[in-house]
């Protein structure tokens, strides 16, 4: 009996020690264990954006449905390059349909349920596919015609053009797929629209998603253009009278280095957030906070590429000017004025290509 009280005594004294080993005191967390605070947009940041993005809509909608209607309405068969023009033009369209979805999702959350949600996600996925995609074929086809110039005159190009542009939206298509893992779900008292895996296996779903976007949707194509631009230059640059057709190439060159200006931050965020994910580079939370607001601002810059194309080809492309005031003055839109003989020439002179 003693001996029980005894060692009952003993037992509370060491559970007095065990408590005092473990208070405030001497009990001390390891910052670097401690998961980051989310990322919030902050109000003001978040009203600009919305604006920001409305405005995108409004340029990009008219602008690129000019390009179509400028290129459409052309009377002689289409270029292989004009027709991918005509499709990058559509790719953009739908870009930018998805705006005022993300605006509408800044400022009061997800409100357009889960399958909006991936509807919208895949618009914008294919939308960015089909731009790169389409941006390589044009550079392809200038390479084909400017150095294998032989080859292209053996090809049926334009027939194959429409081939290629029904294989681009295919691939198109099917790359845009991992977006239908995205959901809608519940965060701080919002919805959001975002990546949604499950926990078990995220880390190994989101590396293949994003290896496969940065591989197929962005280093490829990049490597393509830059390979057939570097090859099409150095032989402009041999060839008398290349100077004529350097500037025949204004239009395409800017074309894809608005892209790759637009886009490239992009890829740069991402890259480095599969990193920090992947935990291929260690991170504290002052910089994952850095990543998260370099992903929302490049997300932002490239979303402005869907109205940056109209705008190259009414500032790079005189061709393209005047075949969209002879479309207005046509539709009664500017007042028929006469055009001269040499203006007449020159409009059939161009038809092999509008914009170049």
């Amino acid at each position: 009996m003693t001996d029980r009280i005894s060692w009952s005594i003993d037992f509370g004294s060491s559970y007095d020690d065990l408590n005092y080993t473990y208070n405030d005191s001497y009990f001390i967390l390891d910052p670097a264990t401690q998961p980051c605070s989310p990322f919030a947009i902050p109000d003001a940041l978040g009203v600009f954006i919305c604006v920001f993005y409305v405005l995108i809509f409004l340029a990009a909608i008219p602008g690129n449905l000019a390009v179509g209607v400028v290129i459409g309405l052309s009377r002689h068969a289409l270029p292989p390059s004009d027709l991918y023009l005509l499709h990058l033009a559509v790719a953009d369209v739908l870009l930018a349909a998805t705006l005022p979805f993300w605006a509408t999702s800044i400022s009061k959350g997800w409100i357009f349920g889960d399958g909006l949600c991936k509807i919208v996600t895949v618009v914008q996925e294919l939308s960015f596919y089909s731009s790169i995609l389409f941006l390589t074929c044009i550079s392809v086809d200038r390479y084909t015609v400017i150095v294998r110039a032989t080859e292209a005159r053996r090809s049926n190009r334009r027939r194959t053009s429409w081939g290629v542009c029904a294989a681009v939206w295919s691939l198109g298509t099917l790359l845009s797929l991992p977006g239908l893992l995205y959901s809608s779900f519940s965060s701080s008292g919002h919805m959001v629209c975002a990546e949604y895996y499950d926990p078990s296996s995220a880390d190994e779903w989101r590396l293949a998603t994003r290896v496969l976007r940065h591989s197929l949707g962005f280093v490829i194509p990049l490597t393509v253009m830059l390979l057939c631009y570097g090859v099409t230059v150095r032989r402009l640059l041999r060839v008398r009278g290349g100077f004529q057709r350097q500037r025949a190439m204004r239009v395409i060159v800017s074309v894809v280095a608005a892209f790759l200006l637009c886009w490239t931050p992009y890829h740069l965020a991402v890259i480095t957030d599969t990193f920090f994910r992947a935990k291929i580079v260690g991170y504290d939370c002052p910089a994952r906070t850095a990543v998260d607001r370099a992903l929302l601002a490049t997300h932002t810059l490239g979303l402005l590429h869907s109205c940056v194309n109209p705008v190259l080809y009414a500032f790079v492309g005189e061709k393209f000017r005047r075949r969209l005031r002879q479309t207005m003055r046509k539709a009664g839109v500017l007042e028929r004025t006469s055009v001269s003989r040499t203006s007449r020439s020159s409009l059939t002179s161009d038809a092999t290509s509008m914009f170049m």
